[in-house]
């Protein structure tokens, strides 16, 4: 199958597992991009599964859209990506990946006396907000006692 061979957006909503939707949120955002049939149907080269994997990928580690978009821009234009690109780009979130399971073996090992604050030890508890002594900090909105990479809200999917 030829790379350029053009997909429908059924066709690539199946393989991709985004609804159609999302595959128009993203072309609008320039992430992917499509070419019209002259009845105004988007079509897609197929490297677009690619990009949709990685996107996939990035918004499952926490990057935002803009760095997803930062990333993609990183990818050479005119060509399908071959391997070297896609280490190359994803050499920039590999210390996120770092940071976000250093976050992670902290919450879990925080977890071991406590359940989620349903909180079995609260006089220990390092997340619990004891007299709601958060409604007087300048703490960000949510669940504010956990490691600020674990509490970013995701933005897209």
């Amino acid at each position: 199958m030829d790379s350029r061979e053009l997909l429908s957006m059924g066709d690539v909503s199946k393989r991709s597992g985004y609804a159609a939707s999302a595959l128009r949120f993203y072309e609008s955002e320039g992430l992917i991009s499509a070419t019209r049939t002259p009845g105004g149907r988007r079509q897609f080269e197929r490297n677009v599964l690619r990009r949709l994997a990685f996107i996939r990928a990035a918004s499952n580690i926490g990057l935002t859209l803009d760095e997803v978009r930062e990333e993609l821009d990183r990818l050479p234009a005119g060509r399908v990506p071959n391997r070297a690109d896609w280490q190359r780009i994803t050499r920039h979130w590999r210390g996120r990946l770092d940071d976000q399971i250093a976050a992670l073996e902290r919450l879990r090992d925080g977890l071991d006396s406590c359940i989620g604050c349903g909180c079995l030890s609260l006089q220990r508890c390092q997340m619990t907000n004891s007299g709601d002594w958060m409604a007087t900090t300048d703490a960000a909105p949510g669940a504010a006692n956990l490691p600020a990479l674990l509490r970013r809200p995701h933005q897209f999917r």
